[in-house]
């Protein structure tokens, strides 16, 4: 598998990511049926900026942290993105983050 593949995988089940919802980086992971690759779904993120289809604010880390926020133009372009979808957050965090938090599923290979 490449990791254009991957990446483009990762993209698919983001892009799934319904409006006022989030998902972790692992839970994307664990749907493609790659659990320990978390990270690489991070360097997806990461990736993504060019493709305006790929709503990449709604991914966050296991906790709801916006550990993603640097990546974005703006100090607070992340946190903005989610708040105009009605999620609150405080001090880098999605408050009530299971109420917001989405499930993809596990991809049948």
């Amino acid at each position: 598998m490449t990791d254009t593949n991957f990446f483009e995988r990762v993209y698919d089940i983001v892009r799934q990511i319904p409006h006022g919802k989030v998902t972790s980086y692992g839970a994307i992971a664990k749907a493609l049926g790659a659990a320990r690759s978390a990270r690489m779904v991070g360097w997806a993120m990461n990736a993504s900026h060019t493709l305006e289809d790929v709503p990449a604010h709604r991914v966050v880390n296991r906790n709801g942290l916006l550990t993603g926020k640097m990546h974005f133009d703006g100090t607070n372009l992340m946190q903005q993105l989610l708040e105009n979808e009605g999620i609150v957050v405080l001090d880098n965090q999605i408050v009530d983050f299971k109420k917001h938090f989405w499930q993809p599923e596990t991809a049948v290979e």
